[in-house]
């Protein structure tokens, strides 16, 4: 079987938890060795794994006609893709695209990230899938997120293949409810034109089934995984005095950051043996600078910046406790890597994760009561941090993407007809 992914990001260049799922899931399934697998993303850097599927980038694609010689497509593209590729998509070309903007090659810019000019940005990744569509063999259409929606959606309509999307949050996440009809709109016609719709947690399943108003015999819950840690042995706790407390994720309204402070400066109250940190960066940075002033309490509180790759793994290795307090979380991964170096991790109650795990203390994301009384025991008394770090790292080890890519087989089994 042959699946044509879309996706917006792939490590080790990510922005957030979506290219960390999207490899994840897309390594587990490829375990399976019927099964071939060609990614797209908007924007590839060269660095990237391809030892287990095939990844093209969209801004390499040609989407209007532009004579060039085979010598000046290798100097551009060469270290990038064969050359032939490139004059095959070329030739597949089926519509006028020439009111977009594009380079030398007739490809279009793509940033890889999350711009200003987002929509638009969708929309000519949308014109990219059409080339594709026309251009490549495959049995199933999987899209990773509203972003790509609209191009699984051309696709199908182009090849006639079923379309499964996999929706990794919707904006009633990211708002906090108060959504956006743009975003809206696009996530619920990709939930309409799709085939099948795949979700990380039953919570998330949930929202789709009430808020987009989708019969649910057509929304199935695959919760996300985590990749093992390869050298997870050399991560090692420095000995030291003072407790290390960290939130790591984005500084947004959806990772409720402010109950983080809120909590820390309970925990404050009754103990200084504790640091907290926050890592990442956002929206709402700067309020949180803010409120850790107004709450007397930045002498024991850092702000480290959006960290990556090993200094991720370093941070959380380093901290006693790992603490995740979303307002609203479809799943959510970084806990999990927290609980692979040992570290006890407390997770809201609205989160995905929370479905699953059983050795992490949950707690509504608005208590911060009992977030702080959760933080004091953990760092207080050994006994209850040696339990947590023990059982968390033995039930996280059990959670593998290969498992989850099964799921997902047996879904691409059932619309493939």
């Amino acid at each position: 079987m042959k699946a044509l992914m879309f996706g917006w990001e792939f490590p080790p260049h990510i922005l957030g938890g979506l290219g960390t799922a999207s490899y994840g899931l897309t390594r587990g399934m490829a375990e399976q060795k019927d099964l071939e697998i060609t990614f797209v993303i908007p924007k590839p850097y060269g660095d990237e794994d391809q030892s287990f599927l095939k990844l093209i980038g969209a801004c390499n694609v040609p989407v209007v006609w532009k004579e060039n010689s085979w010598e000046h497509v290798n100097y551009r593209l060469g270290g990038i893709m064969h050359p032939d590729e490139y004059f095959w998509y070329r030739d597949h070309i089926r519509y006028d695209f020439r009111r977009i903007g594009t380079n030398d090659l007739g490809c279009i810019e793509f940033s890889g990230r999350y711009p200003d000019n987002l929509l638009q940005e969708i929309d000519n990744y949308e014109a990219v899938a059409s080339v594709l569509a026309h251009s490549l063999t495959f049995d199933v259409i999987h899209s990773h997120d509203w972003l790509t929606y609209p191009a699984g959606i051309f696709a199908k309509q182009i090849s006639g293949k079923p379309l499964v999307i996999h929706v990794h949050a919707t904006d009633f996440d990211r708002s906090r409810g108060n959504v956006n009809p743009t975003v809206y709109a696009i996530e619920k016609r990709g939930m309409d034109w799709a085939d099948h719709i795949i979700c990380v947690s039953n919570l998330t399943r949930n929202t789709v089934i009430e808020k987009y108003h989708i019969d649910p015999a057509k929304v199935s819950t695959v919760h996300n995984a985590v990749d093992p840690i390869p050298d997870v042995d050399s991560f090692v706790k420095e000995p030291r005095k003072e407790k290390l407390v960290t939130f790591l994720g984005r500084i947004t309204m959806q990772k409720g950051p402010e109950y983080f402070v809120e909590a820390a400066a309970r925990v404050l109250q009754r103990t200084k043996n504790v640091r907290f940190a926050m890592a990442g960066s956002g929206d709402m940075m700067n309020a949180m600078i803010d409120l850790v002033a107004n709450r007397g309490i930045a002498d024991r509180f850092h702000f480290t910046g959006f960290l990556k790759g090993r200094q991720v793994t370093e941070m959380l290795a380093n901290s006693e406790v790992y603490i995740m307090p979303s307002v609203s979380e479809p799943f959510g991964i970084s806990q999990m890597e927290a609980m692979q170096v040992g570290t006890p991790s407390i997770i809201s109650k609205q989160s995905g994760c929370a479905e699953i795990l059983d050795h992490a203390i949950k707690t509504d994301y608005w208590d911060i009561d009992a977030m702080a009384d959760a933080i004091y025991a953990i760092v207080e008394y050994p006994a209850i941090y040696e339990t947590l770090s023990k059982e968390g790292r033995d039930e996280v080890n059990k959670i593998t993407w290969d498992k989850a890519g099964l799921k997902v087989r047996e879904i691409y089994n059932r619309v493939v007809r």
